[in-house]
């Protein structure tokens, strides 16, 4: 089986090369918002030598394109793969075409089916647009695993999962559960891990980004090039973003989204309806301000100035990200004309059951109005907003998902729907 190897001498615990103020603000820029690091003085080894040698080091992002659209939460990863492009580092933008074709266990209960190669190189063409609004196009380097997977065939499948035992698969988390609960498990589940890990050895990768629920296909990737007796890459893993409501991981399904594709009004509006809390953590992950400025402004508002400020810098940077700056001074304009004031710092939060849900009774069991008749008399007028904007249809349905609700100009309510 044919697999590139590494010339690279082997990172140490202790750095060979000087550890300057550069490699310990590359360090302190790698730190920012992640979950892990692992191992960090592999990293800070790494680091001191692409200094010393001028070499940049080679970061991976593997990404399965199993759906055409990607959410602001999806770009977690990207914002810390752009910040370390900024620092000279060649990051590579690896599109699963054939790790697609298995379909990825990570944190599943069933087997996950498999997509077409008609759907993957639609949606992978979609990623790849969608991930330029934050990578830097011209610095990025495009692969997709289908190059050196099916090459591989039969033979080298076998010689490769031959390096990686059946205990030690179940050793992960989702695999134990459904084994224990007698949930069938599909050998060629196995190949996933093995496959994401080879992708490391075939690209010869110093460090592989991720989210949390990709630490072990991410730990395959340094196992297998120690296997293939290169340098082992180190991995980096960023936690899951909280969607709109603050408590479940952002997702289409819980409607707690925010899409990047989605109009600038809305985008706006949305991360204005974020809560206060909340907003530090999306400035960590999603901003490209420095540490120091994010703290700077988190002590001005600690100090009392308004935090709305805050967040309408956070929203219009992110709506100039996927839009233009004057796509997002126009939604802040707008945002501000629809009503007096717009949406007020502190609104009634309600929380309710039984989505999907009619708006009139949402609107109701929300206290914006007394009752449902009344709900749709207001819907009827064009009294009635859903984050920000006029909702027409009586009939609508709320599936579940955080929103921020607006009857007149001075009634609001931010509603979590489950």
């Amino acid at each position: 089986m044919p697999v590139p190897m590494s010339t690279s001498p082997a990172a140490s615990s202790s750095p060979a090369h000087p550890v300057t103020d550069k490699v310990q603000e590359a360090m302190r820029v790698s730190l920012r918002g992640c979950d892990e690091l692992l191992p960090q003085q592999d990293w800070l080894a790494k680091l001191a030598r692409s200094q010393a040698t001028g070499q940049p080091l080679r970061i991976k992002l593997g990404l399965d394109p199993t759906a055409p659209d990607i959410h602001i939460g999806h770009t977690v990863v990207l914002n810390k793969m752009r910040q370390l492009q900024d620092l000279g580092h060649q990051v590579i933008f690896l599109i699963g075409d054939f790790t697609s074709t298995i379909g990825d266990p990570s944190g599943r209960n069933n087997t996950r089916p498999p997509l077409t190669r008609e759907q993957i190189q639609a949606n992978a063409d979609t990623y790849y647009r969608q991930a330029s609004l934050v990578l830097d196009p011209a610095r990025t380097e495009i692969r997709y695993n289908s190059e050196w997977s099916d090459p591989l065939g039969a033979r080298g499948m076998i010689e490769l999962a031959a390096k990686y035992t059946v205990a030690r698969m179940l050793e992960r988390d989702d695999f134990t559960k459904r084994f224990q609960s007698h949930t069938p498990i599909s050998v060629h589940e196995f190949l996933y891990p093995l496959m994401q890990g080879y992708d490391s050895v075939a690209l010869k990768s110093d460090l592989e980004l991720g989210g949390t629920d990709q630490k072990f296909n991410l730990l395959m990737g340094r196992h297998l090039q120690q296997e293939y007796g290169q340098e082992p890459q180190c991995i980096l893993t960023m936690p899951l973003l909280e969607g709109l409501d603050g408590i479940e991981k952002m997702s289409k399904s819980k409607n707690n989204y925010v899409g990047i594709t989605e109009p600038a009004n809305s985008m706006f509006a949305k991360i204005l309806s974020i809560s206060d809390e909340q907003m530090w953590k999306w400035f960590n992950l999603l901003s490209f301000k420095g540490l120091d400025d994010i703290v700077a402004l988190k002590a001005e508002v600690q100090g009392g100035r308004n935090p709305k400020d805050a967040k309408v810098m956070l929203a219009k940077e992110i709506t100039t990200r996927f839009h233009s700056a004057q796509a997002a001074e126009q939604a802040e304009q707008d945002f501000n004309n629809r009503a007096k004031g717009g949406i007020p710092d502190e609104i009634p939060e309600v929380s309710l059951s039984g989505a999907p849900m009619g708006v009139g009774a949402v609107l109701k069991a929300a206290g914006l109005v007394p009752s449902t008749s009344e709900a749709m008399r207001m819907v009827e007028q064009g009294g009635v907003r859903i984050d920000g904007a006029v909702i027409s249809d009586k009939g609508l349905k709320l599936d579940a998902g955080c929103f921020v609700m607006q009857v007149g100009k001075r009634k609001f309510a931010r509603v979590r729907l489950e």
